[in-house]
């Protein structure tokens, strides 16, 4: 088994992080996922918002490789996450469900309030990579983790991408009622202008 661990700031408020970690497929950085899907969200009994979500990739793997091995190259992953609201923290688990009896990788990510630096975020990013019954299964799952590090800095371009996306959403957005809210003033002044000259 092979632990791989990273972490890294995103000079951002922590809702706006959390809020970009659940919009962030699909992105142009990862296309490899095609699909993202809700299978169950609810509130605990402590007031946590907890949502389980399948997601489709595609494994990226040379199709002679995908034949050879006789694999779909489309895998599922399962996804727990916890939004905190009060401790200001998501919390997401996830597993591969394909190809489970060959290589298990567990990877979790929590987003937190960066403890010294104000208005940003900490990201703390860990996966556990298990492959059972290969030979050089320990070259393989370096391989694996060396993967995932350069995954890992696509996956955070694509959370500044999405994070920029919002803002842009925003700003759009408080144009579009400053501008409603000036014809509805130009409105009432009008009604009351033409009330006044009955």
């Amino acid at each position: 088994m092979k632990i791989w661990s990273s972490e890294h700031v995103f000079y951002h408020p922590w809702e706006t992080v959390s809020q970009a970690a659940w919009r962030k497929y699909p992105n142009p950085m990862n296309p490899s996922v095609i699909g993202v899907d809700v299978v169950d969200r609810s509130v605990s009994p402590t007031g946590k918002l907890v949502s389980h979500r399948l997601l489709t990739t595609e494994w990226g793997v040379p199709g002679w490789v995908t034949s050879l091995i006789g694999m779909n190259p489309t895998c599922h992953v399962k996804e727990k996450s916890e939004v905190d609201i009060e401790n200001k923290t998501l919390t997401l688990n996830s597993v591969n469900l394909t190809l489970k009896s060959l290589i298990t990788i567990d990877e979790q990510l929590i987003y937190k309030p960066h403890p010294t630096i104000k208005d940003a975020t900490l990201l703390k990013q860990e996966a556990a990579v298990h492959i059972r019954g290969m030979s050089l299964s320990s070259y393989l799952e370096g391989l694996v983790t060396s993967t995932m590090a350069s995954n890992a800095a696509l996956g955070r371009e694509a959370m500044e991408w999405v994070i920029d996306t919002i803002n842009t959403e925003v700003k759009e957005l408080a144009c579009s009622a400053k501008k409603g809210m000036a014809e509805f003033r130009t409105k009432i002044d009008t009604l009351d202008l033409n009330a006044s000259l009955r």
